[in-house]
Parts: structure tokens; C-alpha cells; sequence
């Protein structure tokens, strides 16, 4: 069988994970990429072994080999690229953001339905084989009835004042930051696991560090003389280290979660509990192989991932025996099994249910944004209006 070819726009963090992840399915190739200008495309495309380089992702759309694209660009591109990737009949692999606001990615889900392409988005946190494993003992009713939901996602990548990157702009980043960055997984997840939208919330965020310093020498070619001391200009921060937020299901379930991106010692510490009527469970992705779940009248459990002990439904989530992590390139690499698999065996996107995050939970994701943001602003509660009808 001939295998689907991939193009993939953009090579900083992101867009090599996506590379590695693909050719880590076997019936997926990538044959280009593309990157801002001729040589620094040709540069990398050597580096990773692709046949293909364009110092401008509008003639990579132009290739007919080209079949499907991954957007692994800086927020603020997502929304222009997603749509010409739309316009080109292409299907489409956004990171998230989807966009820059919800109009934006109402807009582009609306594009994506018009020309019945496959569209996703890189929610992988879903993707975890015990996440799988946990979204089905729900489903199931095997811990009995959701009663409360609560957790965080906590990074210490900006803890310093120092501490600089091209998120913390919003005309690059957006106008949330911690929220849209991290919480978006948190919510994302969560509403994956427990099967619930998100419809209101009330939320306070903090810019912990309101002037940071950046380097002046960043960019520089070999930095400044050893032993000199480096040089900064303070910078204004516009946008959220912090945020806590209170959340309503659409079955009137509670909960909340934090968001931190200056919580010394924590990683990527994306953590949720659900308590339920008969158990609680708690899962966190720093230590992705375990399930803890939690009893009122005998001694609590923990789950490790392992195939034997899953449910028959969560079996194709997980790929090596028991003991053997699976971690977060391997929930990665799942989401992109879901999503070609889909692709192969020609499935409709507008009536076949999708098993990865689709447009539509992308949009649904900057409508919740766009209701922490006017919570904060106006401290009450705010419905989440999605402004594109969202399946359930």
C-alpha cells in the first residue's frame, strides 16, 4: 500500500516530534518541509532526512504528492496557514492554538467542514494509554457517578525574571498565556476523560512577574565576551504566569483547576483527581504509567499501564507489556495513529466520530479561553458561548 505523504511547516520544538512520531507509524512518510526562507529549510531538511525544502509553506501546498500538512508554527500563524492549508484540499494537523481568537477558529472549523477535510489538533495529553484506560472505567460506571473534578498544570520555565520567550508577547503568543499554553491540555483532558463540556467559569489570573528581563545579546551569533556580564532591557508583561479557575459541567458537575508557569520544581506537571461516587482517581503526567484510585473502605490501589489489566476498549492505546512507560512521545505518536488510520480507511470527517481532537475541540477550547479571560476582566461567572455548533 502506497504510504501517505506529509508536510510539515515549521522546525523548533514542536515540528521534529511531529517528524519523529510520524515515521514511527510505518505508513506515513514525510516528504517535506518547509521553514521561513530557502536556506534554513534546506538546512533542516538535511538534519531530518527530507527529501523536500521550501523556504515558503505556500509552495509546499502547491506540491500535489503532498497530501496532508502539519502546522507546527508560532501561535500567531496558525490561524492564516490552517486556512490555506484548508483552501489547498489538504487535510490538516494544527498545534494548538488553534488560532488567535474564537472567531478565528469558528472560522477555520467551518473552512475544514465546506472542504471535507480531516482536521485535528495536537491535544496528546489525551492520547496516554492509562488516560484511555481511566476515560473508559468512567464511561463504564465503574467508579460510579462524577461528583467533583480538580487539578493543575504546574511548569517553573519562567520562574525567573530572566526567564524569556516569544509566548510571553501576545501579538506572537496570544492574549492568554498559562491559560491558553497549559490549561487548555488541563481542559481538554479532562473533559475527554469524564465525557462533560465545560460551560461556565470564573476565574483570577496574576502576572506574577509583571517586567521581565530580556537579553539583549539573544540572537547573537557567539554572545558576549566570556566572563562579561550580561546585558537585558525590562520588558512589560501583558499576560498571565497564574491562573485558578472554577469550572461548571454541562450536567452541573464542579471543579477547578491551576495553572503555574513559575512553580519552582515542577516540569510539566499536569495532574487531575476525579472523585466519583464509589472511587476517586488521579492521574499525573509526570509519572504517566501509574492510576491512582482511591477507596472509602479498603486500602487504595495504584494501576499500572499494562494491556492485561485494561479494559477491552483501552487495548489499542498501549503497545508494550506491562513495565515497559510509555510516556509523552508515545501519546504523540497514538494521536497520529488515530488521526492517519482515520485518513487510511477513508472515513468521512463530517458523520464518522474521530478518536483524536478535532477542529472542534480546538474551537471549543478558545471559546473556554475567551470565558476565563472575560471572567477575570469582569470577576463574575461567564457562560462559555461556543459561536459554531460543537458535537457532543
Amino acid at each position: 500500500m502506497e504510504k501517505i505523504k506529509v508536510g510539515v511547516i515549521g522546525t523548533g520544538f514542536i515540528g521534529p516530534t511531529h517528524i519523529e512520531a510520524i515515521r514511527r507509524l510505518g505508513f506515513v512518510e514525510v516528504v517535506g518541509l518547509a521553514e521561513h526562507g530557502q536556506e534554513v529549510a534546506e538546512q533542516k531538511a538535511v538534519e531530518l532526512g527530507i527529501p523536500k525544502a521550501y523556504g515558503d509553506y505556500r509552495d509546499m501546498l502547491k506540491d500535489s504528492e503532498i497530501q496532508v500538512v502539519h502546522n507546527c508554527t508560532p501561535n500567531h500563524l496558525h490561524f492564516q496557514i490552517n486556512k490555506e492549508i484548508i483552501q489547498a484540499g489538504k487535510h490538516v494537523l494544527s498545534e494548538k492554538p488553534l488560532a488567535m481568537s474564537s472567531e478565528e477558529s469558528a472560522e477555520l472549523l467551518k473552512l475544514a467542514k465546506e472542504h471535507q477535510v480531516v482536521h485535528g489538533v495536537n491535544f496528546n495529553y489525551r492520547q496516554f494509554p492509562i488516560v484511555k484506560q481511566l476515560e473508559t472505567m468512567i464511561r463504564n460506571g465503574e467508579l460510579g457517578k462524577v461528583n467533583l473534578v480538580h487539578g493543575s498544570y504546574l511548569q517553573d520555565w519562567l520562574l525567573f525574571e530572566t526567564d524569556f520567550n516569544w509566548r510571553l508577547a501576545p501579538e506572537v503568543g496570544g492574549k492568554s498565556r498559562a491559560v491558553a499554553d497549559i490549561g487548555s491540555h488541563w481542559c481538554d483532558t479532562v473533559q475527554y476523560v469524564t465525557g462533560k463540556k465545560i460551560v461556565e467559569v470564573f476565574a483570577d489570573l496574576a502576572t506574577v512577574i509583571p517586567i521581565r528581563k530580556k537579553s539583549t545579546s539573544q540572537g547573537s551569533t557567539f554572545g558576549g565576551q566570556k566572563g562579561q556580564e550580561e546585558a537585558y532591557e525590562d520588558v512589560p508583561i501583558n499576560t498571565e504566569d497564574y491562573a485558578s479557575v472554577l469550572v461548571r459541567f454541562e450536567d452541573g458537575v464542579k471543579g477547578l483547576f491551576t495553572v503555574s508557569q513559575v512553580s519552582a520544581g515542577r516540569k510539566n506537571r499536569l495532574s487531575f483527581e476525579i472523585a466519583c461516587s464509589q472511587n476517586s482517581a488521579f492521574w499525573n503526567q509526570e509519572e504517566p504509567e501509574k492510576l491512582w484510585i482511591g477507596y472509602r473502605d479498603q486500602p487504595n490501589q495504584t494501576l499500572l499501564a499494562d494491556p492485561t489489566l485494561f479494559n477491552s476498549e483501552a487495548k489499542s492505546s498501549i503497545h508494550h507489556p506491562g513495565g515497559h512507560n510509555e510516556g509523552w512521545p508515545d501519546a504523540l505518536k497514538n494521536g497520529l495513529l488515530n488521526f492517519y488510520t482515520f485518513i487510511r480507511e477513508g472515513k468521512n470527517p463530517l458523520s464518522d466520530k474521530a478518536t483524536f481532537a478535532t477542529f472542534e475541540d480546538g474551537h471549543m477550547s478558545m471559546c473556554i479561553t475567551d470565558a476565563i479571560l472575560a471572567s477575570h476582566e469582569q470577576q463574575k461567572w461567564m457562560k462559555v458561548k461556543v459561536k459554531q455548533e460543537v458535537r457532543a
